[in-house]
């Protein structure tokens, strides 16, 4: 369910479509990786169809990650899913960096980087 590289000095996360018997620890598996890569910054890339325990899987890592003092955004083409981890995002206290696209969140990370 969660794939990951780097690319361009940033950690690209890929949760896949298909739903594995990790999806549970999904906030653990996307921290983990975040913490071990620190401070290089995280991009985690979504699907267009993204199911409600995914997004809370995504703010709850960016929860976690908080104090590490990293940028970590998401990238989806589905409107209502960037609106959704928005939503969460602000409810819980942090601001999570949202984007429609993929090569927009990596060249932006990137950047803020150096």
């Amino acid at each position: 369910m969660l794939s990951h590289a780097l690319e361009n000095g940033v950690l690209v996360l890929a949760v896949n479509d298909e739903p594995g018997p990790e999806e549970q620890n999904l906030a653990a598996l996307i921290s983990d990786l975040v913490h071990v890569h620190a401070p290089t910054p995280a991009v985690i890339m979504l699907g267009g169809e993204v199911p409600d325990p995914v997004i809370e899987a995504v703010v709850e890592a960016h929860r976690r990650c908080r104090q590490l003092d990293v940028l970590i955004s998401v990238a989806t083409p589905s409107a209502p899913a960037r609106r959704a981890l928005q939503a969460h995002a602000t409810a819980d206290g942090g601001a999570l960096v949202v984007h429609a696209r993929v090569d927009t969140a990596i060249s932006t990370a990137y950047a803020t980087a150096d």
